[in-house]
């Protein structure tokens, strides 16, 4: 009900929000179109594609100030003062000047069409007013947050007293999961350049100890030019003993050892997202994830390692496809040689 009246409240903003001693009231009329607005502004999702293909250059410097005329900072000297030697110290004092923390909050934005839905909430396109950054809000409610213990994962946001919201990055081109559904499934070369991407960024989560655990096309974003982003993390875990054992994710992903613990204590670690890497490279090229079929019967496949790789699959595209999918995590190939798979 939280989020159904959202976008009603988005279409008519209206934000109390207390900062300190000072409260801000916004009523803003937020139209579906800019026309409407009367605004010269184009549509934010334009101003977005445009601004990230744009190289924004530098303000030119000030010209330096004539020596002559600026006027001296040195302090006066008495002249009866005796000289300083060499050996006497001097402590001038420095003035340094602190840098002024900008709080943000909704009536710094301009708000326009959702972009997508969440466990927690919803994500919109937005234009920070300012500046004219086109940038994503994801809007999410507290007591949702507090209900499913997650509000000690959240960084950089601001909030009014009903709701948080993260400024986030804009994907330009939307998930991936629609583009492979456009395609029915990607070239070798496609699939090569996206794999060693997920690798590289696997790679960095792991040296954090952080273990995403949902790896799957409907997760990963495209920006404007291409590179592909992780995203939706709340299924992942900072792991400094890189061992956790709930059960969790995306079934045709599973790993065998979640599905059938192979430890005493019923553990697993990073390698799962190795595991999931390696489905995720299958349905790249395939179109579909290698042990789908009903629930029961995937729980199986997965555990036998029951899959078929296509004909049309490369000799190279199979071996590393296998080198991933391995029922023991400790045989899977590591991510590092992964990048360097022919």
């Amino acid at each position: 009900m939280a989020e159904n009246t959202l976008d009603v409240q988005f279409a008519r903003l209206s934000v109390d929000a207390e900062y300190g001693d000072k409260k801000l009231k916004v009523n803003r009329l937020v139209a579906a179109s800019t026309s409407q607005l009367g605004l010269s502004r184009p549509p934010l999702i334009e101003v977005a594609l445009s601004r990230q293909n744009t190289t924004i250059s530098p303000p030119p410097r000030p010209p330096p100030h004539n020596a002559t005329s600026k006027p001296s900072t040195k302090a006066a000297v008495d002249e009866n003062e005796p000289e300083k030697g060499p050996g006497t110290e001097q402590n001038p004092s420095t003035l340094i000047k602190q840098p002024v923390i900008k709080l943000f909050h909704l009536g710094m934005f301009e708000i326009g069409k959702p972009l997508g839905k969440g466990k927690f909430g919803r994500v919109y396109l937005a234009r920070e007013r300012e500046h004219g950054i086109i940038c994503a809000l994801k809007v999410l409610y507290k007591n949702g947050l507090q209900l499913a213990k997650v509000e000690k994962q959240l960084y950089g946001h601001f909030h009014d007293k009903k709701r948080i919201i993260l400024i986030l990055e804009f994907a330009g081109k939307g998930e991936l999961y629609k583009h492979l559904q456009k395609e029915s499934r990607f070239p070798e070369w496609k699939a090569a350049r996206y794999i060693a991407q997920m690798a590289s960024a696997l790679r960095y989560l792991h040296r954090k100890h952080v273990i995403h655990r949902d790896i799957k096309p409907e997760n990963i974003l495209v920006g404007i030019h291409g590179e592909i982003k992780i995203s939706d993390f709340g299924w992942s875990v900072h792991a400094p003993s890189n061992r956790r054992t709930t059960f969790c994710g995306t079934l045709d992903y599973f790993p065998p050892e979640m599905i059938k613990p192979g430890t005493t204590d019923n553990s697993y670690d990073e390698k799962i997202d190795l595991w999931a890497l390696g489905v995720l490279m299958y349905e790249f090229l395939v179109g579909e994830a290698p042990f789908e079929d009903t629930p029961i019967m995937t729980h199986r496949r997965i555990v036998r390692g029951d899959m078929t790789i296509p004909s049309f699959i490369s000799a190279e595209a199979a071996d590393l496809i296998r080198k991933l999918l391995v029922a023991d995590p400790k045989k899977r190939l590591p991510l590092e040689q992964v990048e360097q798979h022919p």
